[in-house]
């Protein structure tokens, strides 16, 4: 909760301080956080398609090998 302090320090000017509870650094660090996770799990998933293609590759290229020796009559 916020706390208002008023002061008169001259007849014409008036100070007011205000405080806050420090909601905005809990709000702050709540989304570094999710931040954070969310790169995790992208990193994750992208490693995942990463690992997906190459086994696709190297199961093309067997597929090819064979496909070459029963060509090449072996």
């Amino acid at each position: 909760m916020a706390h208002t302090e008023e002061r008169i320090v001259e007849p014409n000017t008036t100070v007011i301080e205000r405080s806050g509870g420090g909601g905005t650094a809990v709000i702050a660090a709540i989304l570094v956080i999710l931040a954070a996770v969310a790169a995790y799990f992208l990193l994750v998933n992208d490693n995942r398609k990463t690992d997906a293609v190459t086994g696709a590759a190297q199961a093309i290229e067997k597929t090819a090998d064979k496909a070459g020796d029963k060509i090449d009559g072996q």
